[in-house]
């Protein structure tokens, strides 16, 4: 069982009070309405799933249900770092 600390709360809880809500960072295409049924389902279903340090989008849904971003090691799911959502733009900015 992990322990996630909750950048709003301010506080580390079990990590049964949160749910995962998917790849961090993913950026919506600018003209939707202008791209092919590939292209959509290319954004809509395809993460990358890589090995190794990962940012995630995770929210607290039994505490006070904010979405915040954590970094997660897919191979030993050690959580090395969270921050609240919007303080990062990007993987490479902190």
């Amino acid at each position: 069982m992990l322990l996630i600390h909750c950048p709003y709360c301010k506080e580390s809880r079990d990590q049964s009070e949160f749910s995962p809500a998917g790849e961090a960072f993913i950026a919506r295409p600018k003209s939707p309405e202008g791209i092919s049924d590939e292209e959509w389902a290319d954004y809509v279903f395809y993460r990358t799933n890589h090995k190794g340090n990962h940012w995630e989008q995770w929210v607290h849904s039994n505490g006070c249900r904010k979405y915040f971003l954590v970094e997660r090691s897919t191979i030993s799911h050690q959580i090395l770092q969270v921050a609240p959502f919007g303080a990062r733009n990007s993987e490479t900015e902190l």
